[in-house]
């Protein structure tokens, strides 16, 4: 078994440990494609998996909506509450540190790494979630000075 591989399974076997089934999926996947040969899709989900990712979380966010379980009604009582519009600014500040932190990672990738391992490690170990990267980019962007 190959090394990348290796790092592969034992991601996957963090996220078995720590009860994260998104990361234990993601890791078996990925190790599926390269056991499978399917090397061919690589390219591609470095393209466009971002984008899909984010499709999809922003499909799962905006679900109450478009179901009708959250009414516009309360969409514009959440200007008129302090704690909503303190989210409406923490979701701006979170998005702009996503902003710095694709184009970080796309013109620095040797923070790559080291920004998914500590992602995967926080998932399993620390119970978070996934999103991370893109976040934690941002902010190592502001840390290091890099727009």
């Amino acid at each position: 078994m190959d090394f990348t591989s290796l790092i592969l399974l034992l991601m996957a076997a963090l996220g078995i440990i720590s009860s994260n089934t998104p990361i234990t999926i993601a890791m078996i996947v990925l190790l599926l494609i390269r056991v499978l040969h399917l090397h061919q899709l690589f390219p591609w989900l470095e393209k466009y998996g971002l984008t899909v990712g984010i499709i999809i979380l922003t499909i799962g966010v905006m679900t109450p909506l478009a179901s009708g379980k959250m009414s516009l009604q309360t969409i514009g009582e959440s200007f008129l509450n302090w704690k909503s519009l303190l989210a409406i600014a923490v979701g701006m500040l979170v998005a702009y540190l996503g902003g710095r932190g694709a184009t970080l990672m796309s013109m620095n990738p040797t923070v790559v790494a080291g920004l998914l391992i500590g992602t995967v490690l926080g998932v399993a170990l620390l119970r978070g979630v996934p999103v991370g990267p893109l976040i934690a980019a941002g902010i190592l962007s502001l840390l290091i000075g890099k727009t």
